[in-house]
Protein backbone atom coordinates (compact mmCIF):
# COMPACT_ATOMS: atom_id res chain seq x y z
CA UNK A 1 0.00 0.00 0.00
CA UNK A 2 1.27 3.41 -1.10
CA UNK A 3 2.48 5.66 2.22
CA UNK A 4 0.06 8.02 1.83
CA UNK A 5 -2.73 5.74 2.47
CA UNK A 6 -1.30 4.60 5.59
CA UNK A 7 -2.66 5.37 9.10
CA UNK A 8 -0.44 8.15 11.39
CA UNK A 9 0.18 4.95 13.49
CA UNK A 10 1.45 3.19 11.06
CA UNK A 11 3.38 6.47 9.18
CA UNK A 12 4.46 6.82 12.88
CA UNK A 13 6.06 3.21 13.17
CA UNK A 14 7.86 3.29 9.35
CA UNK A 15 8.97 6.92 10.38
CA UNK A 16 10.96 5.72 14.20
CA UNK A 17 11.89 2.49 12.45
CA UNK A 18 13.95 4.19 9.90
CA UNK A 19 12.16 2.52 6.95
CA UNK A 20 10.89 5.99 5.52
CA UNK A 21 11.70 9.47 5.85
CA UNK A 22 8.94 12.05 6.35
CA UNK A 23 11.28 13.86 3.32
CA UNK A 24 10.13 10.91 1.37
CA UNK A 25 6.43 10.84 3.00
CA UNK A 26 6.47 14.57 2.03
CA UNK A 27 7.44 13.94 -1.20
CA UNK A 28 5.52 11.46 -2.74
CA UNK A 29 1.97 13.50 -0.93
CA UNK A 30 3.30 16.50 -2.68
CA UNK A 31 3.39 14.75 -5.91
CA UNK A 32 -0.30 12.75 -5.27
CA UNK A 33 -1.37 16.64 -5.10
CA UNK A 34 0.11 17.05 -8.28
CA UNK A 35 -0.88 14.18 -10.10
CA UNK A 36 -4.62 13.99 -8.49
CA UNK A 37 -5.70 17.50 -6.97
CA UNK A 38 -6.48 19.31 -10.45
CA UNK A 39 -9.38 16.68 -10.42
CA UNK A 40 -10.02 17.51 -6.68
CA UNK A 41 -9.32 21.04 -6.19
CA UNK A 42 -9.15 20.19 -2.80
CA UNK A 43 -6.37 22.77 -2.31
CA UNK A 44 -6.33 26.62 -2.47
CA UNK A 45 -2.60 26.84 -1.33
CA UNK A 46 0.12 24.22 -1.71
CA UNK A 47 2.69 24.95 0.75
CA UNK A 48 5.49 23.24 -0.20
CA UNK A 49 9.10 24.80 0.55
CA UNK A 50 7.29 25.20 4.40
CA UNK A 51 6.63 21.58 3.85
CA UNK A 52 9.98 20.06 2.62
CA UNK A 53 11.66 22.30 5.24
CA UNK A 54 9.07 20.70 8.16
CA UNK A 55 9.80 17.28 7.14
CA UNK A 56 13.48 17.74 6.72
CA UNK A 57 13.62 19.26 11.04
CA UNK A 58 11.53 16.19 11.42
CA UNK A 59 13.85 14.00 10.34
CA UNK A 60 16.62 15.64 11.95
CA UNK A 61 14.20 15.37 15.65
CA UNK A 62 13.64 11.46 14.53
CA UNK A 63 17.47 11.00 14.30
CA UNK A 64 18.25 12.75 17.53
CA UNK A 65 15.13 10.76 19.10
CA UNK A 66 14.15 13.94 20.88
CA UNK A 67 10.99 15.96 20.97
CA UNK A 68 9.39 13.11 18.89
CA UNK A 69 5.50 12.64 19.19
CA UNK A 70 2.91 10.47 17.24
CA UNK A 71 2.67 13.49 14.91
CA UNK A 72 6.33 14.06 13.85
CA UNK A 73 6.95 13.87 10.38
CA UNK A 74 3.00 13.79 9.47
CA UNK A 75 1.68 15.71 6.56
CA UNK A 76 -1.29 17.41 7.06
CA UNK A 77 -3.77 19.64 5.61
CA UNK A 78 -5.67 22.86 7.37
CA UNK A 79 -8.80 24.46 6.36
CA UNK A 80 -8.31 27.62 5.07
CA UNK A 81 -9.70 29.73 7.33
CA UNK A 82 -7.04 28.83 10.54
CA UNK A 83 -3.84 31.05 10.62
CA UNK A 84 -1.02 30.32 9.44
CA UNK A 85 2.27 32.96 9.60
CA UNK A 86 3.40 34.23 6.26
CA UNK A 87 0.84 31.34 4.20
CA UNK A 88 -1.84 32.62 2.42
CA UNK A 89 -5.03 32.22 4.50
CA UNK A 90 -8.18 33.13 2.23
CA UNK A 91 -11.41 31.72 4.05
CA UNK A 92 -11.88 30.93 0.03
CA UNK A 93 -13.21 34.67 -0.09
CA UNK A 94 -12.25 37.68 -3.06
CA UNK A 95 -12.45 39.70 0.34
CA UNK A 96 -9.03 37.65 1.76
CA UNK A 97 -7.48 36.56 -1.13
CA UNK A 98 -4.31 37.49 -0.91
CA UNK A 99 -4.35 37.95 2.60
CA UNK A 100 -1.39 36.53 4.05
CA UNK A 101 -1.79 36.52 8.40
CA UNK A 102 1.69 37.48 10.63
CA UNK A 103 1.12 35.06 13.57
CA UNK A 104 -0.01 31.76 13.86
CA UNK A 105 -2.71 29.81 15.34
CA UNK A 106 -2.65 28.19 18.12
CA UNK A 107 -3.46 25.01 16.74
CA UNK A 108 -0.94 25.75 14.12
CA UNK A 109 1.77 26.24 16.59
CA UNK A 110 0.78 23.02 18.60
CA UNK A 111 1.04 21.21 15.52
CA UNK A 112 4.49 22.93 14.55
CA UNK A 113 5.62 22.18 17.66
CA UNK A 114 4.51 18.52 17.80
CA UNK A 115 7.05 18.16 14.44
CA UNK A 116 3.83 17.75 12.19
CA UNK A 117 4.41 18.87 8.38
CA UNK A 118 1.81 20.90 6.40
CA UNK A 119 1.57 20.53 3.42
CA UNK A 120 -1.41 22.85 2.17
CA UNK A 121 -4.79 25.16 3.04
CA UNK A 122 -7.81 23.60 1.77
CA UNK A 123 -11.01 24.73 0.32
CA UNK A 124 -13.83 25.84 2.08
CA UNK A 125 -17.37 27.63 1.80
CA UNK A 126 -16.55 31.64 2.12
CA UNK A 127 -16.20 32.09 5.48
CA UNK A 128 -17.49 28.68 6.44
CA UNK A 129 -21.34 29.73 5.16
CA UNK A 130 -22.52 26.77 3.59
CA UNK A 131 -22.82 22.76 3.29
CA UNK A 132 -21.47 21.79 0.13
CA UNK A 133 -17.84 23.95 -0.41
CA UNK A 134 -20.09 25.38 -3.31
CA UNK A 135 -20.36 28.48 -1.70
CA UNK A 136 -16.49 29.08 -2.31
CA UNK A 137 -15.11 32.38 -4.07
CA UNK A 138 -12.49 30.21 -5.72
CA UNK A 139 -12.91 26.77 -7.35
CA UNK A 140 -15.61 24.08 -6.26
CA UNK A 141 -14.06 21.34 -4.76
CA UNK A 142 -15.29 17.75 -5.87
CA UNK A 143 -15.93 14.60 -4.30
CA UNK A 144 -13.38 11.93 -4.53
CA UNK A 145 -16.17 8.99 -4.86
CA UNK A 146 -17.68 11.01 -7.17
CA UNK A 147 -16.07 14.10 -9.05
CA UNK A 148 -19.95 14.95 -9.87
CA UNK A 149 -20.92 15.43 -6.20
CA UNK A 150 -20.39 17.70 -3.49
CA UNK A 151 -17.67 16.58 -0.68
CA UNK A 152 -20.05 18.12 2.07
CA UNK A 153 -19.23 21.91 3.80
CA UNK A 154 -17.82 24.00 4.79
CA UNK A 155 -14.56 21.92 5.13
CA UNK A 156 -15.25 19.90 1.99
CA UNK A 157 -11.32 20.39 1.19
CA UNK A 158 -10.05 19.17 4.25
CA UNK A 159 -12.31 16.31 3.49
CA UNK A 160 -11.59 15.35 0.14
CA UNK A 161 -7.91 15.86 0.64
CA UNK A 162 -8.29 13.33 3.37
CA UNK A 163 -10.50 10.99 1.57
CA UNK A 164 -8.10 10.97 -1.45
CA UNK A 165 -5.09 10.63 0.66
CA UNK A 166 -3.58 13.70 -0.26
CA UNK A 167 -2.41 14.48 3.61
CA UNK A 168 -2.31 11.60 6.31
CA UNK A 169 -4.20 14.09 8.59
CA UNK A 170 -6.56 17.14 8.00
CA UNK A 171 -7.75 19.95 10.62
CA UNK A 172 -11.27 21.30 9.54
CA UNK A 173 -13.41 23.49 11.52
CA UNK A 174 -17.27 22.98 12.60
CA UNK A 175 -19.84 25.82 13.06
CA UNK A 176 -22.86 23.57 12.35
CA UNK A 177 -21.56 20.08 11.06
CA UNK A 178 -18.74 21.53 9.02
CA UNK A 179 -16.49 18.30 10.32
CA UNK A 180 -19.04 15.94 10.27
CA UNK A 181 -21.25 16.57 7.01
CA UNK A 182 -18.24 16.03 4.96
CA UNK A 183 -16.52 13.38 7.09
CA UNK A 184 -19.32 11.35 6.37
CA UNK A 185 -20.47 12.22 2.76
CA UNK A 186 -16.16 11.07 1.74
CA UNK A 187 -15.79 8.19 3.99
CA UNK A 188 -13.48 9.42 6.51
CA UNK A 189 -13.75 10.44 10.61
CA UNK A 190 -13.88 13.43 11.60
CA UNK A 191 -14.47 15.23 15.49
CA UNK A 192 -16.03 18.13 16.41
CA UNK A 193 -15.09 18.51 19.82
CA UNK A 194 -16.48 20.00 23.23
CA UNK A 195 -16.99 24.11 22.71
CA UNK A 196 -13.85 25.33 24.41
CA UNK A 197 -11.54 21.88 24.24
CA UNK A 198 -9.38 23.80 21.69
CA UNK A 199 -8.76 26.85 21.05
CA UNK A 200 -10.25 29.31 18.92
CA UNK A 201 -7.24 31.87 18.66
CA UNK A 202 -6.48 32.69 15.37
CA UNK A 203 -9.51 31.20 14.00
CA UNK A 204 -11.02 33.65 11.44
CA UNK A 205 -14.64 33.36 13.00
CA UNK A 206 -18.09 32.72 11.67
CA UNK A 207 -19.77 32.11 14.66
CA UNK A 208 -17.71 33.18 17.84
CA UNK A 209 -19.94 30.72 19.94
CA UNK A 210 -20.31 27.64 17.98
CA UNK A 211 -16.73 27.21 16.24
CA UNK A 212 -14.71 24.65 17.00
CA UNK A 213 -11.91 23.19 15.38
CA UNK A 214 -11.54 19.24 14.75
CA UNK A 215 -9.42 16.87 12.76
CA UNK A 216 -10.17 14.44 9.92
CA UNK A 217 -8.37 11.34 10.13
CA UNK A 218 -8.49 7.48 8.56
CA UNK A 219 -9.86 6.03 11.36
CA UNK A 220 -11.03 7.14 15.37
CA UNK A 221 -7.30 6.11 16.50
CA UNK A 222 -5.80 8.91 14.80
CA UNK A 223 -8.23 10.95 15.16
CA UNK A 224 -7.92 10.81 18.53
CA UNK A 225 -3.93 11.36 18.32
CA UNK A 226 -4.65 14.66 16.10
CA UNK A 227 -6.75 15.71 19.03
CA UNK A 228 -4.36 15.09 21.93
CA UNK A 229 -2.30 16.98 20.48
CA UNK A 230 -4.37 20.34 19.50
CA UNK A 231 -6.05 20.33 22.70
CA UNK A 232 -6.07 22.02 26.27
CA UNK A 233 -6.31 25.79 27.52
CA UNK A 234 -4.73 28.42 25.70
CA UNK A 235 -4.69 31.95 27.70
CA UNK A 236 -5.21 33.78 24.51
CA UNK A 237 -8.72 32.16 24.47
CA UNK A 238 -10.81 32.38 28.01
CA UNK A 239 -13.17 30.31 26.69
CA UNK A 240 -11.06 27.51 26.38
CA UNK A 241 -11.49 24.82 29.34
CA UNK A 242 -8.56 25.18 31.76
CA UNK A 243 -8.30 21.38 32.65
CA UNK A 244 -6.20 18.87 31.86
CA UNK A 245 -6.63 17.07 28.06
CA UNK A 246 -7.21 13.07 28.68
CA UNK A 247 -5.04 10.78 26.57
CA UNK A 248 -7.61 9.49 24.60
CA UNK A 249 -5.39 6.57 22.70
CA UNK A 250 -4.39 4.86 26.27
CA UNK A 251 -8.16 3.93 26.73
CA UNK A 252 -9.61 4.06 22.94
CA UNK A 253 -9.56 0.05 23.47
CA UNK A 254 -11.86 -0.31 26.22
CA UNK A 255 -14.66 -2.58 25.77
CA UNK A 256 -18.25 -1.56 24.95
CA UNK A 257 -20.47 -3.88 26.85
CA UNK A 258 -23.16 -2.50 28.71
CA UNK A 259 -22.82 1.10 27.53
CA UNK A 260 -26.09 2.25 26.86
CA UNK A 261 -26.55 3.43 23.36
CA UNK A 262 -29.00 6.17 22.81
CA UNK A 263 -31.28 6.38 19.81
CA UNK A 264 -32.90 10.01 19.45
CA UNK A 265 -36.42 8.73 17.90
CA UNK A 266 -36.43 12.76 16.53
CA UNK A 267 -33.45 11.79 14.29
CA UNK A 268 -34.92 8.39 12.39
CA UNK A 269 -38.30 10.08 10.55
CA UNK A 270 -39.70 9.86 7.49
CA UNK A 271 -37.70 11.14 4.48
CA UNK A 272 -34.04 9.61 4.91
CA UNK A 273 -32.39 7.79 2.00
CA UNK A 274 -32.86 4.20 2.48
CA UNK A 275 -29.27 3.30 1.93
CA UNK A 276 -28.70 5.77 4.90
CA UNK A 277 -31.56 4.04 7.25
CA UNK A 278 -30.40 0.68 6.35
CA UNK A 279 -26.61 1.61 7.11
CA UNK A 280 -28.00 2.56 10.63
CA UNK A 281 -29.82 -0.37 11.68
CA UNK A 282 -27.09 -2.15 10.58
CA UNK A 283 -24.86 -0.18 12.57
CA UNK A 284 -26.99 -0.48 15.78
CA UNK A 285 -26.83 -3.76 15.62
CA UNK A 286 -23.18 -4.14 15.61
CA UNK A 287 -23.27 -1.96 18.10
CA UNK A 288 -26.01 -4.62 20.13
CA UNK A 289 -23.61 -7.36 19.44
CA UNK A 290 -20.59 -5.64 21.16
CA UNK A 291 -22.88 -5.97 24.09
CA UNK A 292 -24.48 -2.20 24.41
CA UNK A 293 -27.88 -1.57 25.54
CA UNK A 294 -30.32 -0.03 23.21
CA UNK A 295 -32.60 2.51 24.43
CA UNK A 296 -34.74 4.98 22.50
CA UNK A 297 -34.60 8.61 23.90
CA UNK A 298 -36.19 11.94 23.02
CA UNK A 299 -34.57 15.30 22.18
CA UNK A 300 -38.12 17.12 21.74
CA UNK A 301 -36.94 20.52 20.50
CA UNK A 302 -35.01 19.14 17.46
CA UNK A 303 -37.32 20.85 15.95
CA UNK A 304 -36.22 24.24 16.61
CA UNK A 305 -32.69 23.35 15.93
CA UNK A 306 -32.52 24.62 12.63
CA UNK A 307 -34.22 28.15 13.09
CA UNK A 308 -32.21 28.70 16.09
CA UNK A 309 -28.51 27.79 14.62
CA UNK A 310 -29.17 29.48 11.61
CA UNK A 311 -30.79 32.53 13.66
CA UNK A 312 -28.08 33.23 16.00
CA UNK A 313 -25.34 32.46 13.20
CA UNK A 314 -26.39 34.91 11.19
CA UNK A 315 -26.73 37.67 14.18
CA UNK A 316 -22.97 36.55 15.09
CA UNK A 317 -21.68 36.68 11.56
CA UNK A 318 -22.59 39.93 10.79
CA UNK A 319 -21.10 40.71 13.95
CA UNK A 320 -17.72 39.48 12.82
CA UNK A 321 -17.65 40.34 9.16
CA UNK A 322 -18.37 43.71 10.33
CA UNK A 323 -14.13 43.93 10.62
CA UNK A 324 -14.10 43.14 6.80
CA UNK A 325 -13.98 46.68 5.78
CA UNK A 326 -11.76 46.94 3.72
CA UNK A 327 -9.46 49.63 5.41
CA UNK A 328 -7.23 46.76 7.94
CA UNK A 329 -6.53 43.71 5.43
CA UNK A 330 -7.61 42.34 2.78
CA UNK A 331 -9.32 43.53 -0.27
CA UNK A 332 -9.58 47.40 -0.37
CA UNK A 333 -11.73 49.10 -3.11
CA UNK A 334 -11.33 52.54 -3.27
CA UNK A 335 -11.25 53.77 -6.50
CA UNK A 336 -13.97 56.45 -6.80
CA UNK A 337 -14.50 56.59 -3.76
CA UNK A 338 -16.46 59.39 -2.71
CA UNK A 339 -15.16 58.49 1.68
CA UNK A 340 -14.69 55.78 3.98
CA UNK A 341 -18.25 54.84 4.00
CA UNK A 342 -18.20 54.11 -0.14
CA UNK A 343 -14.70 52.38 0.51
CA UNK A 344 -16.73 49.82 2.57
CA UNK A 345 -19.57 49.49 0.70
CA UNK A 346 -17.74 49.34 -2.45
CA UNK A 347 -15.09 46.65 -0.70
CA UNK A 348 -17.78 44.80 0.84
CA UNK A 349 -20.02 44.83 -2.43
CA UNK A 350 -17.36 43.27 -4.52
CA UNK A 351 -15.41 40.70 -2.25
CA UNK A 352 -18.63 38.81 -0.49
CA UNK A 353 -20.32 36.33 -2.26
CA UNK A 354 -24.08 36.21 -2.55
CA UNK A 355 -24.44 34.04 0.06
CA UNK A 356 -22.36 35.99 2.63
CA UNK A 357 -24.22 39.18 2.08
CA UNK A 358 -27.19 37.15 2.69
CA UNK A 359 -26.42 35.82 6.16
CA UNK A 360 -25.11 39.15 7.02
CA UNK A 361 -28.02 41.01 5.83
CA UNK A 362 -30.28 38.65 7.71
CA UNK A 363 -28.03 38.74 11.27
CA UNK A 364 -28.38 42.39 11.33
CA UNK A 365 -32.20 42.52 10.92
CA UNK A 366 -32.27 40.31 13.76
CA UNK A 367 -30.03 42.10 16.09
CA UNK A 368 -31.74 45.49 15.47
CA UNK A 369 -34.02 47.23 17.42
CA UNK A 370 -37.27 46.12 16.43
CA UNK A 371 -36.65 42.80 16.51
CA UNK A 372 -34.38 41.88 18.65
CA UNK A 373 -36.20 40.29 21.32
CA UNK A 374 -38.35 38.94 19.04
CA UNK A 375 -35.43 36.61 17.08
CA UNK A 376 -31.75 36.91 19.05
CA UNK A 377 -33.21 36.84 22.29
CA UNK A 378 -35.99 34.62 22.02
CA UNK A 379 -33.10 31.93 20.05
CA UNK A 380 -31.01 32.11 22.93
CA UNK A 381 -33.36 30.77 25.02
CA UNK A 382 -34.78 28.14 22.84
CA UNK A 383 -30.49 27.61 22.84
CA UNK A 384 -30.92 26.36 26.83
CA UNK A 385 -33.80 24.05 25.98
CA UNK A 386 -31.76 22.17 23.24
CA UNK A 387 -28.71 22.14 25.89
CA UNK A 388 -31.19 20.53 28.44
CA UNK A 389 -32.67 17.83 25.75
CA UNK A 390 -28.90 16.42 25.64
CA UNK A 391 -28.51 16.38 29.39
CA UNK A 392 -31.61 15.14 29.89
CA UNK A 393 -30.60 12.05 27.38
CA UNK A 394 -27.16 11.72 28.66
CA UNK A 395 -29.53 11.28 32.47
CA UNK A 396 -29.94 7.77 30.73
CA UNK A 397 -27.41 7.14 28.45
CA UNK A 398 -23.96 7.45 27.89
CA UNK A 399 -23.71 7.76 24.19
CA UNK A 400 -25.75 8.68 21.10
CA UNK A 401 -26.32 7.37 17.34
CA UNK A 402 -27.78 9.33 14.13
CA UNK A 403 -26.66 9.53 11.17
CA UNK A 404 -24.70 12.58 9.75
CA UNK A 405 -26.79 13.37 7.13
CA UNK A 406 -30.27 12.21 5.22
CA UNK A 407 -29.07 11.32 2.57
CA UNK A 408 -25.26 10.77 0.83
CA UNK A 409 -23.74 13.74 -1.12
CA UNK A 410 -25.85 15.11 -3.67
CA UNK A 411 -24.97 16.71 -7.25
CA UNK A 412 -22.88 19.22 -7.13
CA UNK A 413 -25.53 22.56 -8.45
CA UNK A 414 -28.07 20.57 -7.40
CA UNK A 415 -29.42 22.91 -4.26
CA UNK A 416 -27.09 25.86 -4.51
CA UNK A 417 -29.92 27.94 -6.12
CA UNK A 418 -32.01 26.77 -3.24
CA UNK A 419 -30.48 27.88 0.02
CA UNK A 420 -33.81 26.97 2.25
CA UNK A 421 -33.44 23.27 0.85
CA UNK A 422 -29.62 23.70 1.07
CA UNK A 423 -29.82 24.24 5.27
CA UNK A 424 -32.14 21.40 5.24
CA UNK A 425 -29.02 19.22 5.21
CA UNK A 426 -27.75 19.95 8.08
CA UNK A 427 -30.73 18.76 10.11
CA UNK A 428 -28.71 16.41 11.91
CA UNK A 429 -25.60 17.83 12.57
CA UNK A 430 -26.81 21.78 13.97
CA UNK A 431 -28.09 20.90 17.45
CA UNK A 432 -24.62 19.91 18.81
CA UNK A 433 -23.05 23.44 18.32
CA UNK A 434 -25.41 25.44 20.21
CA UNK A 435 -25.45 22.54 22.80
CA UNK A 436 -21.90 22.84 23.12
CA UNK A 437 -21.41 19.15 23.09
CA UNK A 438 -18.89 16.94 21.39
CA UNK A 439 -19.98 14.38 18.16
CA UNK A 440 -17.78 12.52 16.15
CA UNK A 441 -18.77 11.05 12.77
CA UNK A 442 -17.19 7.83 10.78
CA UNK A 443 -18.41 5.84 8.07
CA UNK A 444 -20.57 3.40 8.42
CA UNK A 445 -21.15 1.42 5.22
CA UNK A 446 -22.43 2.81 1.14
CA UNK A 447 -25.56 3.85 -0.15
CA UNK A 448 -25.51 3.42 -4.42
CA UNK A 449 -22.22 3.25 -4.13
CA UNK A 450 -21.42 6.86 -2.26
CA UNK A 451 -20.04 6.64 1.38
CA UNK A 452 -22.98 6.94 4.58
CA UNK A 453 -21.60 8.82 7.71
CA UNK A 454 -22.48 8.17 11.28
CA UNK A 455 -22.55 10.63 14.21
CA UNK A 456 -21.80 9.60 18.10
CA UNK A 457 -22.73 12.57 20.08
CA UNK A 458 -21.26 12.48 23.45
CA UNK A 459 -21.63 14.24 26.86
CA UNK A 460 -19.52 17.57 27.80
CA UNK A 461 -15.63 17.14 27.63
CA UNK A 462 -16.12 13.06 27.21
CA UNK A 463 -14.75 12.96 23.74
CA UNK A 464 -12.93 9.59 25.73
CA UNK A 465 -16.17 7.67 25.56
CA UNK A 466 -16.82 9.01 21.31
CA UNK A 467 -13.42 7.27 20.75
CA UNK A 468 -13.95 3.90 22.61
CA UNK A 469 -17.44 3.58 21.05
CA UNK A 470 -16.32 4.58 17.96
CA UNK A 471 -12.67 2.25 17.85
CA UNK A 472 -14.84 -0.45 18.91
CA UNK A 473 -16.98 -0.53 15.59
CA UNK A 474 -13.86 0.15 13.15
CA UNK A 475 -12.67 -2.70 14.94
CA UNK A 476 -15.65 -4.98 13.39
CA UNK A 477 -15.70 -2.95 10.13
CA UNK A 478 -14.09 -1.65 7.75
CA UNK A 479 -15.49 0.79 5.95
CA UNK A 480 -13.45 3.18 6.96
CA UNK A 481 -10.48 1.11 5.06
CA UNK A 482 -12.29 1.83 1.36
CA UNK A 483 -10.29 4.39 -0.63
CA UNK A 484 -12.27 5.72 -3.37
CA UNK A 485 -11.01 4.97 -7.27
CA UNK A 486 -8.81 7.66 -8.42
Amino acid sequence: MQPTNLTIQEIHQLLITKQLSSVELTQATLQRIRDIDPKIKSYVTVSEELAIEQARQADERIAKGENVTPLTGIPFSMKDCISTRDVRTTCSSKILENYVPQYNATVTNKLADSGAVLVGKTNMDEFGMGSSCENSALFNTHNPWDLERVPGGSSGGAAASMSASLCSFSIGEDTGGSVRMPAGFTNVTGIKPTYGRVSRYGLIALASSFDCIGPMTRDAYDCATVLEHIAGHDPHDSTTYNSPVPNYTASINKSVKGMKLGIPKEYFVAGMEAGVESAMQEAIRTYEKLGMEIHEVSLPHTKYGLPVYYLLLFAEASANLARMDGTRFGLSVSDGAKDVIDIYLKTRHEGFGDEVKRRIMLGAYALSAGYYDAYYLKAQKVRTLLRRDFETAFSKVDILLAPTCPTTAFKLGEKISDPLEMYLSDIYVVATNPAGVPALALPAGFSNDMPVGMQLIGKHLDEQTLFQVAYAYQQVTDWHKQFPNL
